[in-house]
């Protein structure tokens, strides 16, 4: 095996074991910290050794083995070891979980960097370094904040768990429902992050994110079968991630929704997906009225179902954003609608609303974006290169920087 081969062995590695490796650390240990910082020198040995000794024929075992070792040098190391020793045996000799419950060391993880007791964005923060093994640049920009806010933020996350002695293990089922936001919020997260790579130098759709993001919630909802938003996000997500193939062109390209070949897409994850919000549907006409993610996931469903793009019902996709702005009236979600609107009432309204939101998504790339196709619909090209060009700066994902590219160089001069 050569040193490409290699170096490819031990990226594939780390996208697929990093989340098992740390999960394994910290029930065992009890210690985020020690369960992360082992790990990453696991991953750094493997660097070391990997090319002379070659790739082992389990990359998970070997890296769970060398990550254990090295956590156990630290504490030993440690001048307070017996405290840590103790400690760590707490966790390990917690009682087992309940009949019934799910066995996974992942969603224990996920439900610890989850508890409440942390701010909502920093559960998201966290679950993505300890669980997706995201990079403190790439989840800096999936949150629009500085690197070292984001780390500053992590690191009290992690020192706050360690001082409440947070549990490690699935909530109890009283408490459950009440933790489930939170970690529907990580989910999403993690899923956007692999449907479109915020980082230069990863692929621009990472898969291994986005089908560890379903399959969790998959857990979730084993869990929870009657919760409407973990059904919801589910169905959003399978929606989505049926387009996948039909994403990124041949050339490296992201492809816009109304180009993509529909035939390319999985009709099985459509199904599914119209099957839950169907389900969602059928409860919400008994009165009890749908979360964000299940109209997130119903606006998905109307994209999903026209057989082409002059086929969508942008009314019906329009009544449904107008619902979800009085549940979540973030810019962003305003920005998506004003999508809408230009199918509607034309570029120009859009536009107009549009403009009204730059004071809050000015370092949005999505928002110039958004702008620069409004603009090159309305024969604005000047106007529109600069948004392009504003919007190429600020995009991370490659895919999605030669699309852009692409249509600026296409505007007349």
């Amino acid at each position: 095996m050569n040193g490409i081969d290699v170096r490819e062995a031990i990226a594939r590695a780390h996208r697929e074991e990093w989340a098992r490796v740390v999960a394994s650390l910290t029930r065992r240990f009890g210690d985020l910290d020690i369960a992360e910082e082992a790990a990453a020198e696991a991953f750094a040995a493997a660097v070391q050794r990997w090319p002379a000794d070659g790739v082992p024929p389990n990359p998970g075992a070997w890296l769970t083995t060398t990550a254990n070792r090295q956590a156990i040098d630290r504490i030993r190391r440690e001048s307070k070891r017996d405290d840590k020793h103790r400690r760590a045996q707490v966790f390990h000799d917690d009682p087992p979980e309940s009949p019934g419950a799910i066995d996974d060391d992942r969603l224990r993880l996920i439900f610890t960097c989850c508890h409440p007791a942390l701010a909502t964005e920093t559960r998201v923060a966290l679950t993505l370094r300890m669980v997706a093994g995201l990079t403190m640049p790439e989840i800096a920009r999936a949150f629009l904040v500085a690197e070292s806010a984001m780390g500053q933020r992590i690191t009290r996350a992690k020192a706050k768990i360690k001082a409440a002695r947070i549990p490690y293990r699935v909530p109890s089922a009283e408490d459950l429902p009440a933790r489930v936001s939170g970690v529907l919020a990580v989910l999403y997260l993690v899923f956007n992050e692999g449907y479109l790579a915020t980082g230069p130098d990863t692929d621009p759709v990472r898969h291994e994110l986005t089908g560890e993001a379903i399959r969790l919630a998959r857990l979730i909802r084993a869990l929870l079968p009657d919760d409407g938003e973990v059904a919801g996000l589910l169905a959003l997500m399978l929606l989505i991630e049926a387009r996948r193939p039909a994403r990124i062109s041949a050339g490296g390209e992201l492809v816009a929704l109304g180009e993509q070949d529909r035939g390319a897409w999985s009709a099985e994850l459509i199904a599914e997906g119209h099957r839950l919000v169907r389900e969602r549907l059928a409860a919400a006409a008994t009165g009890v009225a749908p979360g964000r993610y299940q109209i997130l996931a119903a606006i998905n469903a109307v994209h999903t179902s026209a057989r082409d793009m002059r086929d969508t019902d942008w009314s019906q996709v329009l009544a449904l954003y107008d619902q979800l702005v009085r549940l979540d009236p973030s810019p962003i979600v305003a920005l998506n609608r004003a999508i809408a609107v230009a199918e509607i009432d034309g570029p120009e309204v859009a536009l107009a609303a549009v403009d009204r939101l730059g004071p809050g998504l000015a370092g949005y790339h999505a928002y110039h974006a958004t702008r620069a196709d409004l603009l090159r619909r309305l024969g604005r090209g000047q106007e529109a290169r600069a948004a392009y060009d504003r919007a190429i700066d600020l995009a991370g994902n490659t895919a999605e920087t030669a699309s852009l590219t692409r249509r600026r160089d296409q505007l007349l001069p």
